[in-house]
């Protein structure tokens, strides 16, 4: 579609997915880099339904406009809200939740709570995945350098919608020390050596990704992703990471596959143990290179208490847990529960599951592996109990089309949904709407500058006579 000039465009609104509105007319458009209050010149592109629009010059900046403190802010893409008052962020993310719950859930007054924010709102991650790429991402100053003259190896984050450039990041306000040391250290470790570093549309290159874990128990976690298997680099790269830092899990791992994915990649432990600890109450959970964990820990355990609460267990119940990952929540809730069952898709997950809930000495979990939709069978169900709760966690595409029906033949007095994506959690309380009503709903920011938002939501068995 052709694209259209607009002027002094006044953003009145915030949408999902980090984008702002602004209206022409009837239209809707959605606008990148903007914020509420702000007016702008921009470029429109139109679709059928809306239109999206691309900032040309910020005419005069919102009333409620902060001052970024990430100086990679305005070429990273990840942390969008800066600009953005945290209280601020935290009323149009609540508002997202309720929106959802209206437009598509098709609830009129959801009952959501004000959401609970994040004390800390920097270096509240405990995991970061950076990229190697000898593509590096040049900014406006860097353009008018000559070719022969700019470094373009890069360790960073990939810029977003170019899958081919990776921003080379000096100082990144996510994660705490020593993520940005670590960092900094492997790369100009690698360019004194002369390693090269990954062409994604090539396949060329020796180093490709480091992966760097922290946990509130002080450990350090750090995978080296080579896509080549040079023993020599790979020793001295590995050795110098283990001289000059206190790694208590040194891993590395050789990928020669296309795609940056671990999941099916032989971990090897370089120096140190294979774990490192999070602490969560009285409960230890061990984490592994491929396990998934909350990515900001205190938010993770206000997440889980609020499942909790919600449950509200009295020591007799059979609870599922749909996609238990590690078994984290189900380890949570075993101690007020008779029995937690865990499905999960991913095998090793599952295995730590099992493994967390022998460290805790907990003996009333079942983990089982495999498909949801699969598994969940009826009898499963006549082997494993009727559920009284079962809780949902699933990914960003929320449930399997078959799954609402699966619930709804298992007939659980209360369904508690933990999702990452208000959209689609919307979508499936409207598929179970027949037989569920929402009773309750909680948002917690789990991740503080951007948009996404955490909700849970408490659903009861309507009961007819």
């Amino acid at each position: 579609m052709k694209q259209t000039e607009l002027y002094n465009m006044e953003i009145t609104d915030w949408a999902a997915e980090g984008k702002a509105i602004a209206r022409s007319g009837e239209m809707v458009i959605f606008v990148k880099d903007a914020i509420p209050g702000d007016i702008v010149n921009m470029k429109v592109k139109r679709k059928r339904n809306y239109a999206e629009g691309f900032v040309t010059e910020l005419v005069k900046p919102s009333p409620m406009s902060a001052v970024p403190f990430c100086r990679h802010f305005d070429d990273c893409g990840g942390c969008v809200c800066q600009r953005m008052p945290y209280t601020e962020q935290l009323k149009y993310k609540e508002k997202q939740v309720v929106d959802q719950l209206r437009r598509i859930g098709k609830i009129s007054d959801p009952p959501v709570s004000v959401i609970i924010p994040s004390k800390n709102t920097e270096f509240y991650r405990n995991k970061l995945e950076f990229t190697f790429s000898c593509k590096r991402w040049l900014t406006k100053s860097e353009m008018s350098v000559e070719q022969d003259e700019r470094n373009c190896n890069a360790l960073g984050f990939h810029v977003a919608g170019r899958f081919d450039k990776v921003l080379d990041i000096e100082n990144c306000s996510l994660q705490k020390s020593p993520s940005n040391e670590i960092r900094n250290r492997a790369k100009t470790y690698a360019l004194s050596k002369g390693y090269s570093f990954f062409d994604v549309k090539n396949k060329t290159g020796l180093l490709r990704n480091l992966i760097i874990r922290t946990s509130s128990t002080g450990e350090t976690m750090v995978i080296v992703v080579f896509a080549q298997n040079d023993e020599s680099a790979i020793t001295c790269l590995m050795e110098m990471l283990k001289g000059e830092f206190d790694i208590h899990s040194l891993n590395y791992i050789v990928n020669t596959k296309g795609n940056d994915s671990i999941h099916d990649q032989n971990v090897i432990l370089y120096a140190g143990k294979p774990c490192i600890e999070e602490k969560m109450e009285n409960l230890t959970f061990r984490i592994g290179p491929k396990s998934f964990y909350q990515t900001n820990s205190e938010q993770a355990h206000n997440l889980y208490r609020v499942v909790r609460e919600y449950a509200e267990l009295k020591g007799d119940e059979t609870v599922y847990d749909l996609y238990t990952g590690t078994g984290t929540i189900a380890n949570f809730l075993a101690g007020g529960a008779r029995k937690v069952v865990g499905i999960e898709y991913v095998p090793e997950a599952v295995e730590d599951a099992k493994i967390n809930s022998a460290l805790n000495k907990i003996d009333n979990t079942l983990f089982y592996s495999g498909d949801i939709k699969d598994i969940m069978t009826k009898t499963f169900i006549k082997h494993n109990g009727t559920p009284d709760t079962v809780v949902l966690d699933p990914p960003r595409a929320g449930l399997h089309p078959s799954i609402p029906e699966t619930l709804m033949d298992a007939a659980p007095s209360k369904i508690i949904y933990v999702s990452c994506n208000p959209a689609t959690q919307a979508r499936d309380i409207s598929m179970l709407a027949s037989e569920y009503e929402l009773v309750a709903s909680q948002p917690v920011d789990m991740f503080p500058h951007t948009h996404h938002v955490e909700n849970v939501a408490l659903l009861r068995k309507i009961h007819t006579f």
